[in-house]
């Protein structure tokens, strides 16, 4: 079940609500837990004993290292099983590819589908771990309130990432105002509008120019491509945010924020703190300053930003374009530190040209996985040929793309929060959500990108 989904909006939501508003406090746990677990068995009914056995595992490895001595030996255990899990599920057929095809080896692959969500909920259960392990929480002593921490359909599948010292007060004791409802249904609503009324409709493109073949494209047609999945990446995944934010605030949770503006940053480094800002704090907290950051020279610092990175990289996909990816970022990373930066930050308009290029050029080693295709792809941004086709596609998206590009901004934000409680914005939320309905009730186009990570 997703978020943009009629049976979701209609169906779901409204039943789990009102038994969730109904219920006495002491039974809000429950009741989440249980619709969390629906919502996620409705598409893979058979990963949910996966889900179920993280829960156990990492509730009783949290519980042995608040009582035992041997505390590491139970961190060990709990790691093992959360991320071997992880690699197994998604990186084992990969391993066994490379190993053929290093190797001139048969081994077949395994028929494996991706449990839904696994790379971000076991994020979430290991920091858990890892932070009753140093003592930051203490460990939970209900099964179901952890349950209910690891299972909170809002953020379950895709995030944002949620660590638990942020929502352990909330899982305890959450009051729900009104004033906290009509806020999630309005930032709930916000993110809906931007996953299907702007990526939905910008993603098209993208798609058609794949079904073209990239070495059919003109230069116009392959930079509108370029900018329509840049433009689709953001608002699917920030609306997505947006969605569990705002169910998370209906639901007694503030959740953290994931995205801010990413596309006005002036340089990688600064994008890094704007784009998926869970993800990134994620691996700065538990990878980065364990690893030793930047404390043990200057030599060490590039080696922890090249292992954060990589595993930045293959965390997104099962593939060696995600790697390239990662180590895309590390080099422009490592010589912004080394220099660059300096320079950025004295030249603003140079700095934010610079900072959109280099953004969207990485978006296109995260979306086309063959490398012959990224080479054909690039090829044709610097090929200097014409063509009719840009004309085509821009007729037909030209205004989705402006609009895009200007929500992509913080020229509208400010008036936004200016009218959002008053009779305009109330008025303007209830237009976003009849499009949006109106959307899905007659397009079949409708995907989630971070669902397969």
């Amino acid at each position: 079940m997703i978020f943009s989904s009629l049976l979701f909006l209609f169906w779901f939501l409204p039943i789990f609500f009102i038994l969730y508003y109904l219920c006495p406090a002491r039974f809000k746990n429950a009741v989440l837990l249980v619709g969390s677990m629906i919502f996620y068995s409705w598409g893979e009914p058979k990963f949910l004993l996966l889900l179920l056995l993280s829960i156990l595992v990492n509730y009783l490895a949290g519980l042995a290292i608040a009582r035992f001595h041997n505390r590491k030996l139970f961190l060990f255990l709990a790691m093992l099983f959360d991320f071997g899990m992880l690699i197994f599920f998604k990186y084992i057929n990969f391993f066994i590819e490379n190993i053929n095809n290093l190797t001139h080896a048969n081994i077949k692959t395994l028929a494996l589908t991706l449990p839904l969500g696994i790379s971000f909920y076991t994020f979430q259960i290991a920091s858990y771990v890892i932070d009753v392990y140093k003592g930051k929480v203490k460990a939970e002593r209900s099964l179901l309130t952890l349950g209910t921490y690891l299972c909170m359909f809002p953020q379950l599948i895709a995030g944002p990432i949620v660590v638990y010292s942020e929502v352990e007060s909330a899982l305890h004791d959450r009051k729900i105002t009104l004033s906290d409802i009509s806020e999630g249904i309005s930032v709930f609503i916000l993110g809906l509008a931007s996953k299907v009324l702007i990526a939905n409709n910008v993603g098209s493109l993208w798609t058609e120019a794949g079904k073209i073949g990239y070495e059919n494209i003109s230069m116009p047609l392959a930079w509108l491509a370029m900018l329509s999945f840049s433009l689709q990446i953001y608002f699917d995944f920030n609306g997505y945010s947006l969605m569990a934010i705002g169910l998370g605030k209906m639901l007694g949770f503030n959740f953290p924020k994931n995205f801010d503006m990413p596309y006005m940053s002036k340089s990688i480094t600064e994008f890094w703190r704007r784009w998926h800002m869970t993800l990134s704090g994620w691996f700065r907290e538990y990878v980065y300053i364990p690893l030793g950051g930047n404390r043990k020279g200057t030599v060490r610092t590039y080696v922890n930003l090249l292992v954060v990175w990589t595993l930045t990289g293959f965390w997104h996909g099962a593939d060696w374009n995600f790697v390239l990816w990662g180590l895309f970022f590390f080099v422009i990373l490592a010589i912004e530190k080394l220099f660059l930066k300096n320079f950025l930050d004295r030249h603003p308009v140079i700095a934010s040209v610079y900072a959109k290029l280099l953004i969207a050029f990485s978006w296109m080693l995260f979306a086309i996985t063959d490398f012959h295709e990224i080479g054909v792809f690039f090829g044709r941004l610097f090929s200097f040929t014409a063509g009719e086709d840009a004309l085509y596609y821009l007729r037909n998206y030209g205004v989705v793309l402006i609009i895009g590009v200007i929500l992509s901004t913080p020229l509208l934000s400010g008036l936004y929060e200016k009218i959002k409680n008053r009779i305009p914005g109330i008025i303007l939320s209830m237009l976003l959500l009849f499009a949006s309905v109106a959307y899905l009730a007659d397009a079949g186009y409708n995907p989630f990108l971070y669902f397969r990570f």
